[in-house]
């Protein structure tokens, strides 16, 4: 099984920790915040999927929610409500938020991990593009059987990191990728690489597509990405 990595997020202490062991049993990586501030206090991005409680201190289950969803980064993390807030408006609430999913307490441990579970799957398998597929924006493709960049007909020579690159960047339109990110996940098993590196190439990356250079767009302070047609 892929290592996902889970957050639970709970004022209940007691909970966290059930839960933690038993998501931990069935394989997953799990941190726990006893408060939606501590949990804001953390590496969100990094995480798979969150396990969220509604009525915890200031800032509710709802409100972290939302905070999450209207970022762009973090925007595609699925979340499972875990409340004893039961009344279907709360519960149209929490799906009309953007939540994969809501379970109401008491619930039972073998409930969660079956909905965790499902989610999980869903979510991966939405955001899987096979190696048999095209990629494409407009007439820019990607060919992922033979690694190739079409441009209007024409195949476009990219290195295997400015290829690399490119795939990340339509594979998430509208995302915004840190240095940190990118290194992360195209140079992951190489040499240290300095952030100068990450420039060259995607400068060159944008002078080889031609026209479609001007989508891969600089965040200043936050990094790259490719915007999506407006």
């Amino acid at each position: 099984m892929e290592c996902y990595k889970l957050l639970v997020v709970d004022d209940e202490e007691t909970l966290c920790e059930v839960l933690k062991l038993n998501l931990e049993n069935e394989g997953y990586d799990v941190d726990v915040a006893y408060s939606a501030e501590q949990a804001l206090s953390m590496d969100i991005q990094s995480y798979s999927l969150i396990l969220l409680d509604v009525m915890m201190g200031e800032i509710s289950g709802f409100k972290m929610a939302k905070m999450l969803k209207s970022n762009h980064e973090t925007a595609n993390i699925p979340i499972i409500f875990c409340t004893a807030k039961e009344t279907e408006d709360d519960m149209v609430m929490g799906l009309n938020i953007g939540a994969d999913d809501y379970i109401t307490k008491p619930y039972t441990i073998r409930n969660v991990l079956a909905r965790v579970k499902s989610v999980l799957r869903r979510t991966a398998k939405n955001n899987h593009i096979s190696e048999n597929e095209t990629i494409s924006f407009e007439s820019l493709n990607i060919d992922m059987v033979f690694k190739r960049c079409i441009v209007d007909g024409e195949e476009i020579k990219l290195t295997k990191k400015e290829f690399e690159i490119l795939v990340l960047f339509l594979k998430n339109k509208g995302r915004i990728f840190s240095r940190d990110e990118i290194l992360s996940k195209i140079w992951s098993n190489d040499v240290i690489v300095v952030d100068r590196t990450i420039d060259v190439n995607i400068t060159r990356l944008r002078q080889k597509i031609g026209k479609y250079g001007q989508y891969i767009i600089t965040r200043s302070g936050y990094g790259y990405g490719f915007k999506d047609k407006t």
